[in-house]
């Protein structure tokens, strides 16, 4: 979270005290404790607590903008506070229903797409293997191991490649969300669905990637092996992609 610093800007000179609380205290020390809860959900108690008590000044706009910052979308916000209407007040819900419209003014939700663990940022690093756009997530990272979550938009899938290894090696799918395909060289294409689980391994050309008309995810889980790399390989054309598939 960004250093605060309205504290000692708006009160330093008359009340140090207060300001040095504000700013390095609840801003500092409690909101920084992501590890207990996420900044997501202290932006959701923080709002309940003011909207609660009637506050609706320029602090419930400074946590509304916040909440946005957060990761609190537009249709969550409408929906928290038409929760709290019932619970908080008629007045006060609206008194923050227009504050909170004028924060999300031209705001677009943004359909979230991962599953549990989140669809991450643009895989740009693999851009390049990949017919349209995929987004990775990595989670886990140890000597030899690593876990990823990759998210496929709909008809994205990667290239043909092969996980190398002189023993050991491959790779563990895992789906999380969605609908996708999963293709050994010379066999059908398989349908994926969440809690699929695909043992790729070691020196198989294949490739995989979401349906045509579906978001989808895996996690994908290096297996340790000797000598392993990865050999990525021509793309799948949408000859291959739409050739033999389930109508599933």
């Amino acid at each position: 979270m960004e250093k605060q610093t309205a504290g000692r800007r708006d009160l330093g000179d008359f009340a140090s005290k207060f300001a040095e609380l504000n700013d390095d205290v609840l801003f500092g020390e409690v909101w920084s404790r992501e590890d207990k809860l996420s900044l997501k959900n202290r932006s959701i108690v923080t709002i309940t607590a003011l909207i609660s008590k009637g506050i609706v000044d320029s602090s419930l706009k400074y946590h509304l903008e916040t909440a946005k910052n957060n990761g609190i979308t537009k249709t969550e916000m409408v929906e928290i506070l038409t929760h709290l209407a019932f619970y908080a007040g008629w007045p006060n819900a609206w008194a923050a229903f227009r504050m909170a419209k004028e924060v999300y003014t031209d705001y677009e939700d943004k359909e979230e797409h991962g599953g549990f663990f989140g669809m991450g940022e643009p895989n740009v690093n693999f851009a390049k293997y990949f017919i349209g756009n995929s987004y990775l997530k990595p989670l886990a990272k140890m000597e030899n191991i690593s876990i990823a979550n990759v998210t496929f938009e709909p008809k994205c899938r990667n290239n043909w490649h092969i996980h190398k290894a002189t023993t050991g090696g491959g790779q563990i799918l895992i789906c999380v969300e969605g609908e996708g395909w999963y293709q050994e060289d010379g066999k059908p294409a398989q349908s994926l669905k969440p809690g699929d689980i695909v043992t790729i391994p070691a020196n198989v050309k294949h490739w995989h990637g979401a349906k045509k008309d579906s978001w989808f995810s895996h996690l994908a889980m290096e297996v340790p092996g000797e000598n392993t790399s990865n050999e990525w390989l021509e793309p799948v054309s949408d000859e291959e992609y739409d050739i033999n598939k389930p109508m599933n």
